[in-house]
């Protein structure tokens, strides 16, 4: 006989677990406890199975019924209705793990972007993030499974990117929080986490979109064509500033493509190489008619014999509108961050042309000569990254 909602309320717990059977193989099973759940028993396969149908009151005689009815529509189609449900359960997990999350984010948030921007951040992404919290589902992420995946990124040597990234799982997060997948953002709870960027007291553009609009107005600079020159020139070289304005034509040999800026005028003391990519050579021979008679590269329009104040392109800088977003020196941070994000180039390679210590795998520091082909190379190759971005 069918049950009524009647029976169901009155039936009261006894000392072992007791059945009350409605139809179709569908029963309430009746705790000690006072639990009572719904159960169907059905046969799939020549053996014999139970579903949980759900729990007394939360799911009321009604609703048990239509679900049983849809295990019983699945099993005339030869589907077992518990296997059924577990492939739904785990399809359903998988739309709702942190990887699909933050693809419906960056699929909301790419249109805005530029390209290149846009694909920079699916990148980093797919090889930092998502194999180690693409399965999780967004409102359990915790703040060490994140600082893990940023500490895997700092490891080789890319703080910047690690940074960014926590800031992109932020961005993820707080996207789940307002769609109503997530309840809070543990990336806030990483503050001083990481350590802070290297140079990161001079404002630097790392956006792709950001930097190419920059190398525009520098384009447009329309003040002394000396400053003009070192301007252009200095994002593909990304030396510190005081190196750059105090280049000497005797140390640029333009026909081996290469500055070797002496140790005195280096930070570390010791020489330093930097190759001259195609668009760098340009702009030097564009500028040797400027300092005949002189030693510099960028004579100060004053004079031949001294070089550019140190003041010259900070002011150009802030003329351009640029004050307290890129600096000179930014130029360092900037290719820090493409050069690893995008253009992968290997940390060692960024980490020498940067003139930082770099030591060998016995300790022991490399010379100015080091990986000097592979340098060449990555030079060339961020000369005309920057071009892309110039005209995106």
């Amino acid at each position: 006989m069918p049950l009524t909602d009647t029976a169901i309320r009155q039936a009261k717990p006894a000392a072992k677990p007791f059945k009350l059977t409605d139809s179709g193989g569908m029963y309430l099973l009746v705790q000690p406890s006072g639990g009572r759940y719904w159960r169907m028993d059905y046969r799939h396969g020549d053996k014999r199975k139970t579903l949980a149908i759900g729990v007394y009151p939360d799911v009321p005689l009604k609703q048990a019924r239509e679900r049983r009815d849809e295990a019983r529509r699945l099993l005339a189609e030869g589907i077992d209705p518990g296997e059924h449900r577990k492939v739904t359960k785990t399809m359903k997990a998988a739309e709702e793990s942190f990887e699909a999350v933050a693809r419906e984010w960056f699929a909301k948030q790419a249109p805005r972007w530029a390209d290149g921007h846009s694909s920079k951040i699916l990148q980093r992404l797919e090889r930092d993030v998502f194999p180690w919290l693409g399965q999780i589902p967004p409102d359990t992420v915790t703040a060490p499974e994140i600082l893990a995946v940023l500490r895997r990124i700092e490891s080789r040597g890319a703080l910047d990117t690690a940074h960014r990234a926590g800031q992109n799982i932020g961005q993820i997060l707080r996207y789940a929080i307002a769609t109503g997948r997530a309840e809070r953002n543990p990336v806030a709870d990483l503050k001083g986490a990481l350590p802070p960027v290297k140079d990161g007291h001079h404002p630097a553009l790392t956006d792709p979109e950001s930097v190419g609009g920059l190398l525009r107005a520098v384009d447009a600079y329309h003040g002394h064509f000396i400053v003009r020159q070192a301007l252009r020139l200095h994002p593909y070289l990304f030396t510190r500033p005081g190196e750059l304005r105090e280049a000497r034509w005797a140390e640029i040999d333009l026909d081996d493509a290469l500055w070797t800026i002496p140790g005195e005028r280096m930070k570390a003391g010791q020489d330093h190489m930097v190759p001259l990519a195609r668009q760098a050579l340009v702009i030097l021979q564009e500028t040797r008619p400027w300092s005949v008679g002189g030693d510099f590269v960028f004579p100060t329009p004053r004079s031949a014999t001294r070089p550019l104040s140190d003041m010259a392109t900070s002011v150009a800088f802030k003329s351009m509108g640029f004050a307290g977003i890129h600096t000179p020196h930014g130029w360092r941070a900037t290719a820090r961050t493409l050069l690893d994000e995008a253009l992968g180039i290997p940390a060692h390679l960024i980490e020498h042309q940067l003139a930082h210590s770099v030591r060998d795998p016995l300790g022991r520091a490399y010379n100015r000569t080091t990986h000097l082909p592979e340098r060449r190379q990555m030079m060339q190759a961020w000369a005309d990254y920057l071009d892309k971005l110039r005209s995106a």
